[in-house]
């Protein structure tokens, strides 16, 4: 039978059911709507119903998955993994279509007996206890709603109106021409709500009985065929009795069709509905992941990505019904390591905040990600991610990096050939007051800038001074490589302002911190020294396929050369230095791990820092006021449930860095950090004038020819040179000095002068 006639035979049954009332009681549409409908006007109502129903794709649920394969998240609006129907077992088949459809290998897409069986049911119980739909019907109607985007859409879908049944009818019996009946049944058993959450046949075997639909047995597929009526009113986590009765009237429809025996039905009716205790929670997005701010941040990269829609909106629900597999960085067994280096050190009711970061260099890939607070909305909880820029959604947007700015100024200053053992005399105090720095416009000064150190002074090279964190080498230096050059080199390694999304300020105190930047930023930095001078963006997101298993196309690594090897080996050179003995870091060092590090503590102790790394990971930690406006750590401040009185970069975030790293580095092959070559050591030198005993005039004009830059020392300094005459430069003339190099001149004020 065609489908043409196929509607007329539906003509004349709903002619036939609106004479006897079948249609107004079977299938609870107000004969009202039919009044002064004849048969012609009737043919014509439903010759202008559409035809052909476009089935969406099933909303299936997505996974996040770590590196190892472990499931990060769940990610649905319908918790749904569709199964064949092969692998659906029989009994399950038989229970589903006994008490909604018994006849439904037999009729087409209409069922008149069953129609007329329900009419005569519902009027003998004066009540609606058996529906007139098909599941083929059902399967239209469901499809309808799952269609639906807008309340407006989903009231359309479930009106209790004829042009709305009419319509069903009309896609049901399109749909029945063109599948089979095992096809519509696999279709509908996919589809259909069980209830608590759990769509499709699979995931409710697995929720309620933590087994497979392959699996059931008759009770349990007896219950999830009586759910599908009313999926809230007989959930058996709401109300055990009520399911029990509903799985009990299916038994015993079962046994009225007689396929199953009264022994059979006996047993099934004696088993427990469920064990509430064993039901499996459906646990959706990322509040219920292990790892909340790692799953927040995958998924505003995916958000971000085009090729899931081309809004936001579509890509979230897409996200949500696409059935993807994501497959993250995340390592779990670094995650569990950093995890408990900030329980070691931290605690959730601390009034300070610890974060730390771990990536791995040579890829970018973001292997770990903690914090001291935990997700949530109760006290002590907060939905900040403090490891991440503000531009996503949940993301703090960093703290103020202090001196772990320095490692930026190193790597510049030996890009320009200074030598590792270049000397500058950084004394406990330096006057800056109106010094040029050159910017990458121009010029900068700062009009009273007296900047002292905290730690060790005097004539030291750059090994030592980042030993000792030395502020007025830095100082010195910086205005001798230029701000620009510092800029550069640091923007190059993906910093910049992850409040603003700004490149840092050229401001004068470059080095010894600027702007504020994130625990991911330093850690992937500082992995670029690692990776002897290659940049890789940080890589969250692996891959994504959908439920075909097709790839879905996603931001890759994307690395590239910022630094030469050369370079990159020179400042781990130095940044070794840091880690030892004597050195800001050097008790943090552990094994026989090649490890290079820096300290960071901004001004008035509103954070501290360590960033550091071996040569196959790079980690950075952070302990910081997360309150607005910040404070000083050492004043009211806890960490560890204990008043923190001295905070520092070693002291305070060297503890949270080292244990993390420590284990993250366990089980990964030990490797070392190429020696940087005598070139790196030495510099670009070349011979620098000796101008001793020139006046000011003769001496720079000597040196700037020599193309060197030429600055004058604020102080005279004693001497057996004439009063005035140059008594020195530093550096000196048998060091030499590389073009470019900024030459400070002293002047003398005579011998035996005070």
């Amino acid at each position: 039978m065609g489908a043409s006639d196929k509607a007329r035979s539906l003509i004349t049954f709903v002619g036939v059911s609106v004479l006897s009332g079948a249609l107004a009681a079977g299938l609870a549409i107000p004969l009202a709507g039919f009044a002064g409908l004849g048969t012609e006007q009737l043919a014509k109502t439903i010759d202008s119903l559409p035809r052909e129903l476009v089935i969406e794709p099933v909303a299936v649920r997505s996974r996040m998955l770590a590196g190892d394969g472990s499931v990060i998240a769940t990610l649905f609006e319908q918790n749904r993994v569709p199964v064949s129907l092969k692998r659906v077992a029989p009994i399950m088949k038989t229970a589903i279509i006994a008490i909604e459809d018994s006849r439904f290998y037999e009729h087409g897409a209409l069922d008149p007996k069953g129609t007329v069986r329900a009419m005569v049911r519902n009027q003998s119980e004066g009540s609606v206890q058996q529906g007139g739909s098909s599941i083929t019907q059902q399967y239209v109607k469901l499809s309808l709603i799952e269609k639906a985007r807008t309340e407006a859409e989903r009231q359309k879908a479930t009106e209790v109106s004829y042009e709305r049944k009419l319509t069903e009818l009309r896609y049901a019996i399109a749909l029945e021409s063109e599948l089979d009946k095992n096809t519509i049944l696999e279709r509908y058993l996919n589809l259909v709500n069980f209830g608590d959450g759990a769509y499709g046949v699979q995931v409710a075997a697995q929720h309620y009985f933590g087994t497979t639909a392959e699996k059931l047995n008759l009770p349990q597929a007896a219950l999830l065929a009586g759910l599908v009526k009313n999926p809230t009113g007989y959930d058996p986590t709401n109300n055990l009795q009520r399911a029990k009765a509903r799985r009990d009237l299916v038994l015993r429809r079962m046994l009225e069709l007689k396929v199953i025996s009264v022994h059979q039905a006996n047993l099934a009716l004696k088993t427990p509905v469920i064990d509430l205790k064993k039901v499996d929670p459906v646990p959706n997005g990322c509040a219920s992941s292990r790892y909340p701010f790692y799953c927040d941040y995958v998924v505003s990269q995916l958000l971000a990505n085009p090729a899931l829609g081309r809004t936001v909106k579509e890509r979230d629900h897409r996200l949500k019904t696409g059935g993807l597999t994501i497959r993250t960085g995340l390592d779990p067994r670094m995650q569990a390591a950093a995890q408990a280096s900030i329980d070691q050190h931290a605690r959730r009711t601390d009034t300070a905040t610890a974060a730390v970061t771990i990536v791995q260099p040579g890829t970018g890939i973001v292997k770990a990600m903690v914090q001291s607070r935990p997700y949530g909305n109760g006290r002590h909880h907060t939905n900040y991610n403090y490891n991440v820029e503000k531009s996503y959604a949940g993301g703090y947007g960093g703290f103020q990096n202090g001196s772990t700015m320095k490692a930026f100024t190193v790597a510049a200053a030996i890009e320009k050939g200074i030598p590792l053992d270049y000397r500058i005399n950084s004394p406990e105090q330096i006057n800056l007051s109106n010094k040029k720095f050159r910017t990458c416009s121009g010029f900068t000064r700062d009009p009273k800038y007296t900047p002292r150190n905290s730690t060790r002074s005097g004539n030291l090279t750059m090994v030592e001074a980042t030993r000792y964190s030395t502020n007025t080498y830095f100082l010195q230096l910086s205005q001798r490589v230029g701000l620009c050059s510092i800029s550069g080199v640091a923007q190059r390694l993906g910093m910049y302002n992850a409040q603003t999304l700004e490149p840092l300020d050229e401001v004068i105190s470059m080095t010894l911190g600027v702007g504020y930047v994130t625990p991911l930023q330093m850690a992937n930095a500082y992995a670029t020294f690692a990776a002897r001078g290659v940049y890789c963006r940080p890589l969250i997101v692996l891959s994504v396929r959908d439920k075909a298993n097709k790839p879905i196309a996603t931001p890759r690594s994307q690395c590239k050369r910022a630094l030469a090897p050369g370079v990159a080996d020179g400042v781990n050179r130095v940044l070794s230095a840091v880690m030892d003995p004597g050195g800001t870091g050097g008790r943090l060092r552990f094994g026989n791990w090649d490890l290079a590090g820096k300290t960071g503590t901004i001004q008035d102790n509103k954070a501290v820092w360590f960033a550091g790394y071996a040569p196959n990971l790079a980690a950075a930690a952070v302990v910081a006021d997360a309150n607005l406006p910040y404070t000083n750590l050492m004043y009211g401040h806890t960490l560890d449930g204990r008043d923190i009185s001295d905070p520092t970069g070693s002291g305070t975030a060297g503890p949270i860095w080292k244990t993390a790293i420590q284990g993250a580095l366990r089980g990964l092959p030990l490797r070392r950090f190429t020696a940087p070559s005598t070139k790196i050591l030495n510099g670009n030198r070349k011979p620098l004038p000796d101008v001793t005993g020139l006046d000011r005039t003769a001496a720079t004009t000597l040196l700037r020819k020599a193309g060197f830059e030429v600055t004058i020392a604020n102080q005279l300094v004693s001497s057996p040179v004439p009063t005035g005459k140059v008594a020195h430069t530093d550096p000196r003339p048998t060091a030499g000095a590389t073009p470019g190099t900024l030459i400070t001149i002293h002047l003398s004020k005579g011998p035996g002068a005070p």
